[in-house]
């Protein structure tokens, strides 16, 4: 057997190695294991950087089908592309252990430091799922934030619960047919029938209090579309649905509604309450001239 023929050998029995060695750990059901498949990825996607600089690209190929032979089980060439990928990911970022290897494998593609520290960070922070991170990635969450809460968060400074709610709220409505024309009561039990996505379109910590929440405003009874509260920021939240353009009376309604929650429902212990206006069309103007800076209007999308 000539040098070359060996070399290439001896990368195939480390890779082969690795992958029986963790074929055998994969049975243990805790971290460990994950912390264990994202090392003996990384090892593998090492073997493979390095057979392909002696043998090029199809070394890939002839690895994934005696790996597929030899092994009984299918390592194809995307998923040893995907290995040596995450190696070359590895080489230039901090791993987190709470982050498995299938969440970094929906992260592998995003070339955008900021945009990858975004969604690190909220899936660490929040402990999402590979499901969740999915979600968010899929809807553009970062996408959706604007420039000013980004720049904040490049730079690491404080945000608000105001900054991190994006625009717009992608609602999911599989079961409405005529979005073009929605009314505000079936707006609200499209919301109603996918509350948790809804609640996560919003950002972190809310959860659902009520709806058409009943108030007494002298003698005249009103109701507050959604009323939450988010456990983070330690506040309540009185969101109001319109399917029309942002208007200044919107305004004028909502902040009423918050009043009342402050002086009657709030405890002294809590912040103070936000708004959040959702509408068909936004109109920056109208909030950008209110004095009230409690208040955020946010546009819909029914998907």
């Amino acid at each position: 057997m000539n040098k070359a023929n060996k070399l290439k050998d001896n990368y195939y029995n480390v890779i082969k190695e690795k992958l029986l060695e963790d074929i055998a750990y994969s049975a243990i059901k805790d971290m460990s294991k994950e912390r264990h498949k994202s090392q003996t990825n990384y090892d593998v996607g090492e073997m493979l950087a390095l057979a392909g600089k002696h043998y090029g690209e199809n070394i890939i190929k002839e690895y994934s089908n005696k790996l597929t032979s030899e092994l009984n089980k299918n390592y194809s060439i995307t998923t040893l592309k995907y290995y040596r990928q995450f190696y070359y990911f590895a080489k230039s970022h901090s791993l987190s252990d709470r982050l498995s290897y299938t969440h970094y494998k929906e992260l592998l593609s995003i070339k955008d430091e900021d945009k990858l520290n975004y969604y690190i960070n909220i899936t660490i922070e929040h402990n999402l799922s590979v499901r969740q991170l999915q979600d968010r990635i899929k809807t553009k969450e970062y996408e959706r934030l604007d420039e000013e809460t980004k720049l904040k968060l490049i730079n690491k400074e404080d945000t608000t619960i105001i900054d991190l709610v994006p625009n717009p709220i992608v609602i999911k409505s599989s079961n409405i047919k005529d979005k073009e024309h929605i009314k505000e009561y079936a707006l609200k039990e499209t919301i109603l029938d996918d509350l948790d996505n809804f609640l996560s379109q919003l950002g972190t910590g809310y959860t659902y209090v009520s709806n058409k929440y009943k108030i007494k405003i002298g003698n005249t009874f009103n109701y507050i579309d959604l009323l939450l509260f988010n456990y983070e920021y330690n506040c309540f939240i009185v969101i109001e649905l319109k399917v029309t353009e942002l208007k200044k009376e919107h305004l004028g309604q909502i902040q009423v509604y918050m009043n009342y929650i402050d002086t009657n429902v709030k405890k002294i212990y809590h912040d103070k309450t936000i708004g959040i206006i959702l509408v068909r069309k936004d109109n920056k103007y109208i909030v950008k001239y209110s004095s009230d800076e409690r208040i955020i209007s946010r546009e819909y999308e029914l998907v």
